[in-house]
């Protein structure tokens, strides 16, 4: 079975200045939560582009894991996708979209991705994944917006 999570965000700024900070590898240390203990491991290229592998280490309840991605889709300053080579999924597809919009940048996360373990899968997400994932959006979700802060409403 395969899962949606969707979140959107206003941020302030420019379409310009937000996408640059996502497409630098090195960011997403300062957006992933502590807790998550993320360490860079390699980047193929200083920015993000078509074909960029991204590899590091989280821990999960203390459990480390790798994590690999490549970003699959790149149209600059609109979108990107990463997909999940290897980690804890059995998929993980996730794509970032940007607009401009009044007063500032609207964020669009749109992750699909499907658990191992069959029944035990699913019996996981319902009891801990789905909020695991939810906490670790709104982590970054705070994160972005104490660096991007967004206008306040009437502003142009």
């Amino acid at each position: 079975m395969t899962h949606t999570l969707r979140r959107v965000q206003r941020l302030g700024g420019t379409l310009e200045e937000v996408f640059a900070f996502f497409k630098d590898p090195a960011n997403l240390g300062a957006i992933t939560p502590p807790w998550l203990r993320f360490r860079m491991v390699h980047a193929s290229t200083d920015t993000v582009r078509e074909g960029t592998t991204i590899a590091y280490r989280i821990a999960l309840h203390g459990l480390p894991m790798r994590w690999e991605s490549r970003i699959t889709e790149f149209s600059e300053p609109h979108r990107f996708a990463d997909e999940m080579l290897a980690g804890p999924y059995r998929s993980w597809y996730h794509r970032h979209l940007f607009r401009s919009v009044p007063g500032g940048v609207e964020v669009e996360d749109l992750v699909e991705y499907r658990l191992p373990l069959g029944p035990l899968g699913h019996l996981a997400h319902a009891l801990w994944v789905r909020r695991q994932l939810a906490r670790i959006f709104e982590y970054r979700e705070q994160a972005m917006a104490h660096r991007f802060p967004p206008s306040p409403p009437g502003a142009p």
